[in-house]
């Protein structure tokens, strides 16, 4: 029997609910979580498989994946597995793309009661490493594909599914593996969840993200410490030296000093998408106003414009500080930027203005630090206005779409290496506590965000366009 759209539209309602009332949804999440799959841990490496091939592969059994796991390009580092629902050739084909690792569990810092490692349910939230980044997100989506295959029996188009095990250090290997595996990988759009909702009741669509480049600056201008006393105002502090230099980097309100560190891609088309946001003030309470470039709003700001920030300083021994001058100081500093920022110029143009302010002395190491690249998908692509109108059905309201996610991830292996469309549906919000103790995920946005991805791969049937992916 043939279901009109609207009774596949209350099936798929009524198979949500039973997984929120069973409890089945988070029972999944559960074992999810159970997994400790610290990335940034050390000798991690059979834990991190071990995810892939006995944790979450019963689930993509039931949903009819055919599963491998490859090694990583890179000697050493974390594995990948690529799983795929091949239902017809000439139907387009989804990639879905997710992370298993977690950031190290901090135990010891959560709230009384909670454990990294296991999941508790507490005042509408589930408490546990992973619930938020990414292993509660990439089950919403694999239970909702899991709802569509039990109502229709079919999804419509083919699925492929890349599930990393080393995101939270950076994605190592993860584009020379796209580069390798482009056959394998061939798709028409990339629909990914990972990172916050603008706002935790209302579903997110964003395009692409800002990059990051994270750099040290140091200084050493002698071994060891001299006497406070007897050294004061006779040799440079390292540590004054280091703070006046950063001082150049921006103005009093974190305005950037550097002209190459200043954009020029906040275009009107860019500013009209951010124009349609709620404004910062009624997101966050802690957002500063007066912080950041005046001329732009707060959602431009962080959206459409570079930032710059201190991650860390030291000089000396913070802990247990005496009466000396240090020798050397230290800054971990990082520049996050969007689309239209010269990448190779970061680095010189900080070495130039550096010089030009007399801190020929300050040093800057960067080869080792962090890199993500900067992307941002056409906001008028098809894939995107069939996504936000599935979305905009399903919740009953209009979307959050935003250009770019203010973080960074490696969007720029599907969009450049893979040339696919690249469409995010996140389904945390921002005070998730993610990287940090006591991470969760409401309970409510958890059962709501599978009810809205099982309508929108619903809707994802075979009369969508092909756009394969581009040869490189």
């Amino acid at each position: 029997m043939v279901l009109s759209s609207s009774e596949i539209s209350q099936a798929l309602y009524e198979k949500c609910m039973l997984l929120r009332e069973s409890g089945a949804a988070e029972a999944w999440l559960e074992r999810l979580v159970a997994a400790p799959t610290q990335s940034q841990i050390a000798g991690q490496g059979h834990i991190l498989r071990s995810y892939l091939s006995e944790t979450i592969e019963p689930l993509l059994s039931e949903i009819g994946f055919e599963q491998e796991i490859f090694g990583n390009p890179l000697e050493g580092e974390p594995p990948f597995l690529v799983a795929k629902r091949h239902e017809a050739s000439g139907l387009p084909t989804i990639l879905v793309y997710g992370h298993g690792d977690v950031i190290h569990a901090q135990e010891g810092a959560w709230h009384s009661g909670l454990h990294p490692f296991q999941i508790v349910k507490r005042e509408g939230n589930i408490f546990g490493r992973g619930t938020a980044d990414n292993k509660g997100q990439h089950l919403i989506n694999l239970l909702a594909l899991k709802a569509v295959l039990e109502v229709k029996g079919k999804l419509g188009f083919n699925v492929t599914l890349l599930l990393e095990m080393g995101e939270e250090v950076g994605s190592p290997g993860l584009a020379e593996f796209c580069r390798a595996q482009m056959d394998l990988l061939r798709a028409d759009v990339l629909i990914a969840s990972d990172g916050p909702r603008l706002m935790v009741d209302t579903p997110t669509v964003f395009l692409g993200s800002r990059g990051a480049m994270n750099f040290d600056l140091r200084i050493n201008l002698r071994e060891g410490a001299l006497h406070s006393g007897n050294w004061g105002g006779l040799v440079a502090d390292p540590a004054i030296r280091l703070s006046h230099a950063l001082s150049t980097i921006t103005d009093r309100r974190g305005q950037i000093q550097i002209p190459a560190w200043r954009p020029k891609s906040l275009t009107q088309d860019v500013r009209s998408i951010i124009a349609k946001l709620p404004p910062a003030e009624d997101q966050e309470s802690i957002i500063d106003m007066d912080w950041g470039e005046e001329s732009l709003s707060p959602n431009e700001r962080v959206f459409g414009w570079n930032s710059f920030a201190v991650l860390a300083m030291t000089s000396g021994v913070p802990k247990n500080p005496v009466n000396a001058i240090a020798g050397s100081a230290r800054a971990t500093c990082q520049l996050r930027y969007v689309v239209g920022t010269e990448v190779d110029a970061i680095l010189p143009a900080l070495r130039n203005h550096l010089d030009t302010n007399g801190f020929q002395d300050i040093e800057i190491y960067g080869d080792d630090k962090v890199r993500f690249a900067a992307t941002r998908q056409d906001a008028e692509n098809i894939w995107v206005k069939k996504v936000i109108s599935s979305l905009e059905q399903g919740a009953g309201s209009s979307v959050h779409l935003l250009p770019n996610l203010a973080g960074s991830l490696p969007n720029d292996c599907f969009s450049d290496i893979l040339g696919l469309a690249t469409i995010w549906i996140p389904h945390s919000y921002r005070q998730c506590a993610q990287h940090a103790p006591n991470e969760h995920m409401p309970e409510t946005l958890f059962h709501d965000a599978i009810r809205l991805m099982a309508g929108l791969f619903s809707d994802l049937d075979s009369e969508m366009p092909s756009q394969k992916i581009k040869s490189n």
